[in-house]
């Protein structure tokens, strides 16, 4: 790669990378892309980046800008190597840039506030329209302009995206325009956020690099890429900030946040005092899954209380009611606990984390079926990625006949973590960003059964 580059008089850009030690990497802050979290810079495209230095030996430096209008000409005047930032392949962008491999598709989706007027078509808009500039929002709004001539709208630099959706959820701004998989990420946490339609087609997402520079840096990329999408950790990287927010539901997005402000408070000291090591907004999260926090929850296979534990569970755990919240919080917090303890060390968080959930919902047996159908398919047992392909095939005859525990609901269980995933970034994002809704928890008599009453119906259960 070093020697790509014919032209002695320009420095390859790779070597100048290899030369200095760093890569200088340009991006945005956004909940996609970088940002500081707790325990330091987190973000699908940090990640990335980080794995691409790693991959040169190199160090990472990372200039995060709060607009792409800021970031472009700071990669023409080669200030930076390359700009990692989400950003879709358009074709004005094209002739600007040259573009790694892609990596993501997205589409421009048009957003407005769910109960207003829905327009169907940029026809129907009827209000105030902002995007942020220098975006291929604006060149999208722009070819449809060419058909639709009464199409206005305002640019701004002083907002991100995500500023621009507050606006549109407080009735500050009738529309604007995001991509959609940044729109599944912002739906999660603010349901009312509605797409009215798409203003482009689904485009590829790539990183950025210099057009006047050599292709060695380029060539880089490709190879990176391509070795990352061949041993499992794109596709692991995807589903772990994008995976399980695909599919959104707006009544049940709406009904657990409006459970966390007004149910959540009644149990939160519990969750965090059981929790051990694991986080309890985790726990908290799966409890909400299992009986959307409701003491005396009950299922027709006979799984009762806050975490819906079998009765021969809660024997075995200790447990004299599994209708007490109390009880049953330690209890599925104790049975998790001994389930994460059965994973194979070699399976790192989050992936050993999702495993145990999964075994939770469907059994340590089923989840080992599923990883060695894995391995027989020539895929990874130790990522949760590939293994919850397998988990879908329980269900279907020719695998599992094959298989030591034999037919399972699997896609329950991917179903049942996906969820908890979902809940689990809410309760995470609420306490980032509003933590008032999760401070200062009650721990207090509930209103619940009368301890008669309790045994009574936890009596009833076991006949």
């Amino acid at each position: 790669m070093l020697s790509g580059c014919n032209d002695t008089k320009q420095a390859s850009s790779l070597g100048e990378v290899l030369d200095s030690g760093v890569l200088k990497v340009g991006t945005t802050y956004g909940v996609t892309t970088y940002y500081n979290g707790a325990s330091g810079p987190v973000g699908f495209e940090y990640e990335l980046a980080n794995g691409f230095a790693d991959y040169l030996g190199v160090k990472l430096e990372v200039f995060p800008y709060y607009n792409l209008n800021e970031l472009f000409p700071q990669l023409k005047n080669q200030h930076l190597d390359l700009i990692a930032a989400g950003i879709s392949v358009s074709p004005e962008r094209y002739q600007s840039f040259k573009f790694g491999p892609a990596y993501q598709k997205a589409s421009e989706k048009l957003v407005f506030k769910q109960g207003n007027t829905w327009p169907r078509k940029a026809e129907d808009l009827a209000g105030e329209l902002v995007v942020i500039a220098g975006g291929s929002h604006n060149e999208s709004l722009t070819r449809i302009q060419q058909t639709t001539p009464q199409l206005s709208w305002q640019q701004t630099d002083d907002k991100d995206v995500e500023e621009l959706l507050e606006q549109v959820l407080n009735n500050e701004l009738d529309y604007t325009v995001a991509d959609s998989n940044v729109l599944a990420l912002m739906r999660r946490r603010h349901p009312e956020l509605a797409i009215g339609f798409s203003i482009s087609p689904e485009q590829d997402i790539a990183w950025a690099v210099n057009k006047e520079q050599d292709d060695s840096l380029l060539a880089a990329l490709i190879e990176y890429f391509g070795i990352i999408q061949n041993n499992g950790i794109l596709a692991a990287l995807e589903d772990k900030y994008f995976g399980h927010v695909r599919k959104f539901n707006y009544v049940d997005t709406r009904e657990f946040i409006k459970a966390v402000n007004n149910v959540l408070p009644k149990y939160q000291a519990w969750f965090e005092q059981y929790a051990g090591d694991l986080d309890w907004r985790l726990l908290a999260a799966m409890s909400y899954q299992e009986s959307h926090w409701k003491p005396h929850a009950k299922s027709v296979t006979g799984v009762r209380g806050m975490m819906m534990l079998t009765l021969g569970t809660a024997k075995d755990l200790g447990i004299e009611s599994r209708l007490d919240p109390e009880q049953s919080i330690r209890g599925g917090s104790d049975y998790l606990a001994n389930i994460l303890s059965r994973i194979p060390d070699r399976i790192q968080p989050p992936d050993s984390v999702w495993f145990a959930l999964a075994a939770y919902n469907i059994g340590l047996g089923h989840l080992e079926d599923a990883r060695v159908l894995t391995d027989r398919q020539g895929a990874n047992p130790d990522m949760w990625v590939d293994v919850k392909i397998r988990l879908l095939q329980l269900r279907q005859k020719k695998y599992y006949k094959t298989t030591r525990y034999g037919y399972a609901r699997g896609h329950e269980a991917v179903t049942y973590v996906d969820n908890i995933r979902r809940y689990y970034d809410t309760l995470v994002w609420l306490k980032e960003q509003r933590p008032e809704m999760l401070e200062e928890p009650i721990l207090e008599p509930i209103e619940e059964l009368p301890a008669e009453e309790l045994q009574a119906a936890e009596l009833t259960a076991k006949e």
